[in-house]
Order: structure tokens, then sequence, then C-alpha cells
């Protein structure tokens, strides 16, 4: 791997052979997805929804989707996920500016 690096007053100019400089990208990629959050999924199930909400009662979550306040998605008949989305939309509606 050669690299040169020269000097020009108030710059530095480093210059990479095309292998070096794709396993430097590929090295830069890798340790970025190692560092950065996992993306949560857009759909979660009551219990993360309920606690995301801060409510204990599964009567008031079923009564936020019956007034249509969050957005949820039944698949099968026992299984219900709400939107990830919806839910930080509707607590941002709820949220008091401080002065």
């Amino acid at each position: 791997m050669n690299i040169f690096i020269a000097n020009h007053s108030s710059m530095q100019v480093i210059c990479l052979e095309e292998p070096a400089f794709y396993t430097l990208i590929e090295e830069v990629v890798t340790r970025l997805k190692a560092t950065a959050p996992a993306a949560s999924p857009k759909w979660m199930g009551q219990e993360e929804t309920m606690k995301l909400l801060n409510i204990k009662s599964k009567t008031t979550l079923q009564k936020m989707r019956n007034e249509g306040k969050i957005r949820f998605s039944q698949p099968e008949k026992r299984i219900i996920l709400y939107d990830r989305d919806s839910i930080h939309a509707y607590l941002e509606q709820h949220a008091e500016n401080t002065f």
C-alpha cells in the first residue's frame, strides 16, 4: 500500500492507491454500522406501546385505538400492532412548550 503525503502551506494532501482507498472506505462503513443505533421497527407490540405511552392499562390502549388517537394494524384476530410513528406523533401533539 503506497501512501503519499504532500504538504502545501496550510493544507496536507494524502494520496492512496485505489485498493487502499476502497479498503479504507469499507473499514469506515463497518465502524459506522457498528456504532450506529439499530433502526426501530415500524410496528410494535402491545407491551412496547404501553411502555412508550407510559400507560398500565390495556383498556386505556384499546380506548386510544377505538378513538382513532393512534394507528394500528391487526394482521390476525389476536395480533394487534401499533405504528411507532403515530405513537410519537400523538406524544408530540400533547407536548407542552417550555417558557
